[in-house]
């Protein structure tokens, strides 16, 4: 079923998200009360405790774009045993005042915190799936961050010029990598935020970024995440263990912390007008890499925001 009541190009703003989960009560017949907003940047998460469900919001055109891709994959995950988040048996995507909504079921949680091992765990065994019938998209991680850029919402036309420009620079040396691992269906954003403690174990979730692509890619977040955040432990080092590769003894391995380090600064382009509370860490992060200080350490988003 699909609802609108909003102009195209409406900023997604929190009034907007509340109108949407009315729209899930009345569409779905799922109970909203008590929706807890998880995470809001290319997607809108809330869990809905009464329901034991957990509803995502496409929150760009980018996202939106994606939406069949995910519902596939979802699938294919589920047919092949592989730990992840399960859809709810119902026709999707819903599409509630000119946004895609996504409904899953909610993981009771309660196991041990996962580490880069289990990480390991599940990518292996992604990675040894046979693809989906009609296969997965090429990984194109340049046109999925032009695609963002397309749509800025509170970037300073500066800024979104020099963005666009390292998208130049960063394809042409993309283009000349060798790559060790085969190619074959990856999850593409494989970091500990995409695990969740389900309760018989961790199970992965967010197949936005899946595609048929190089394995290294993979096992980047991880090393990106030991470099630039101050996260404790050391996931990383237990996910190369697991997995068998240490892409950071690669030597591709600038090039593609680059392309993940610019991915981390897009992510917000689309809705940066509509989460000012994120501005300041956004800006860090764009001022860092702009100027190639790979030192200076990263903070996570706010998660209420």
């Amino acid at each position: 079923m699909t609802s609108r009541t909003s102009p195209p190009g409406a900023r997604i703003t929190d009034e907007r998200l509340h109108a949407v989960l009315a729209g899930v009560q009345t569409i779905a017949g799922v109970d909203v009360t008590g929706a807890q907003l998880i995470k809001f940047t290319n997607n809108a998460v809330f869990a809905l405790p009464a329901a034991g469900v957990v509803v995502r919001i496409a929150a760009s055109a980018t996202m939106a774009d994606r939406v069949d891709k995910v519902i596939r994959i979802a699938r294919w995950l589920e047919q092949g045993d592989v730990p992840a988040v399960r859809l709810l048996d119902l026709d999707q995507p819903l599409t509630i005042d000119g946004l895609h909504v996504t409904l899953w079921d909610e993981i009771p949680v309660g196991g041990p915190v996962p580490t880069g091992g289990d990480l390991a765990v599940i990518l292996r065994q992604w990675h040894q799936l046979t693809p989906p019938e009609g296969g997965l998209p090429a990984w194109a991680p340049m046109a999925e961050i032009r695609s963002r850029l397309t749509e800025p919402d509170g970037v300073g036309t500066e800024d979104l010029a020099y963005l666009y420009d390292e998208c130049d620079r960063l394809e042409e040396q993309l283009g000349r990598l060798s790559y060790e691992l085969p190619v074959g269906p990856i999850h593409g954003d494989a970091f500990m935020g995409n695990l969740i403690d389900g309760a018989t174990g961790p199970v992965i979730c967010d197949f936005d970024s899946s595609s048929d692509g190089p394995r290294e890619w993979d096992l980047v977040p991880l090393a990106v995440g030991k470099l630039r955040f101050d996260y404790p432990g050391d996931d990383y080092g237990a996910l190369a263990r697991g997995y068998g590769f240490d892409v950071i003894t690669w030597s591709g391995f600038p090039v593609l912390r680059r392309l993940r380090e610019l991915k981390l600064v897009t992510s917000l382009v689309p809705v940066l007008g509509s989460r000012a509370v994120l501005r300041p860490q956004w800006q860090q992060r764009l001022d860092t890499y702009r100027n190639g200080d790979q030192k200076t350490r990263w903070s996570t988003y706010i998660r209420a925001a």
